[in-house]
């Protein structure tokens, strides 16, 4: 009789409850053995620990593991961990946001285990959230609501109406849309365009050439996708290579009238050049994310008419907090009855060498 696979899973009891639905856990125990270690702290536990008690305890719970899941609380799976669980095969990460902090990849790697990380699994949301903050700036929606909530008279005659840009521009269907990134939002977010019949213009330096093809695009430069573009969203996650990534320089090549949509991180926009962009009055801006966070109640964003604000939220729906262990569970079983992962974790700092085709923008 063949053996059944062992696998492990490292969180805290917070997060166990929060991301670990019992329909996947069920869902896995129906052709594995599985394995808790619940560690001190909280749902969403800051940094990995890195005292030596808590490393000789992962040791000994992955010894005899085929597979290994990692998340809030774990510490990091390095080369001794690794060294002593001889049948380890995969080792994932539900929460590492692609930053490699609790595995050690070269070791894992030297060892022969494969590494994913399935913190797309909020993907779908942002892309959804990038599309809505896409229309709500095409029909200048974050103005009308500033005046109506004001008590503003919105139309005291038709020429107003005529002027504003949610009339003049409001229309989705047919404009070019630019993308700076190609990850798996962007991917969504390409699907979710789809119905409106757009140009899409992409920025992706480790984007495939292929990919193009296989999504109907056009990759380009980041110049380009902001010199000629009716919507320009950013999807960039945050490196050491991406931050401030679109500065004044780069602001200033948006066209009058553009929408300018960041679904991202706030530091890859240089915040006191959009500010001063967006000051001019000529584009829209909606931004999900700004830098700093939470947003300075004295900043001169909250008052702009120009622009909608959301609180970091385009990630954040009670669906996505489940997705990013059912993800997982696809991919356990995914590598363990010999398929190549979907979602092989490669570190974002990678980014800092010079761009290839392994070499992607994005997650």
């Amino acid at each position: 009789m063949e053996r059944r696979p062992r696998i492990g899973i490292v969180v805290t009891e917070p997060g166990r409850r929060r991301y670990f639905a019992d329909r996947t856990v069920q869902r896995l125990s129906a052709w594995a053995d599985l394995d808790w270690l619940i560690r001190p702290g909280t749902a969403r536990q800051p940094g990995v620990p890195d005292d030596a008690r808590s490393q000789a305890e992962l040791a000994r719970f992955a010894a005899d593991l085929d597979a290994l899941i990692v998340s809030y609380g774990s510490p990091r799976v390095d080369a001794t961990v690794l060294a002593g669980a001889p049948r380890l095969r995969f080792i994932g990460d539900t929460h590492g946001d692609r930053s490699a902090a609790r595995v050690d990849l070269a070791a894992a790697a030297a060892h022969g285990v494969v590494v994913s990380d399935t913190t797309n699994g909020s993907s779908d949301p942002v892309a959804e959230w990038a599309l809505a903050l896409t229309l709500i700036g095409l029909r200048n929606a974050g103005a009308h609501f500033r005046r109506l909530v004001a008590g503003e008279l919105l139309w005291p005659d038709r020429d107003v109406l005529l002027r504003d840009p949610g009339y003049l521009n409001g229309e989705l269907t047919g404009k070019t849309v630019g993308l700076i990134a190609l990850g798996n939002v962007g991917r969504r977010l390409v699907e979710l365009l789809a119905p409106f019949q757009v140009k899409l213009l992409a920025y992706d330096p480790g984007a495939p050439d292929v990919l193009a093809d296989v999504l109907d695009l056009d990759l380009t430069s980041l110049e380009r996708v902001l010199a000629g573009s009716d919507v320009v969203v950013c999807l960039v996650p945050l490196t050491r290579a991406s931050r401030g990534l679109i500065g004044a320089d780069q602001l200033a090549l948006l066209r009058p009238g553009t929408v300018f949509v960041n679904v991202s991180r706030g530091a890859v926009v240089d915040t006191e050049a959009l500010i001063a962009r967006l000051e001019v009055g000529d584009l829209i801006g909606c931004l999900d994310v700004v830098e700093p966070e939470p947003l300075a109640v004295d900043s001169p964003l909250r008052q702009m008419p120009n622009v909608f604000l959301s609180p970091h939220i385009a990630g954040v729906t009670d669906a996505a907090e489940f997705r990013f262990f059912e993800l997982m569970a696809d991919e356990v079983a995914r590598v363990l009855s010999g398929c190549r992962p979907r979602y092989r974790l490669t570190p974002r700092e990678s980014n800092l060498d010079p761009p290839t085709g392994d070499n992607r923008l994005v997650r």
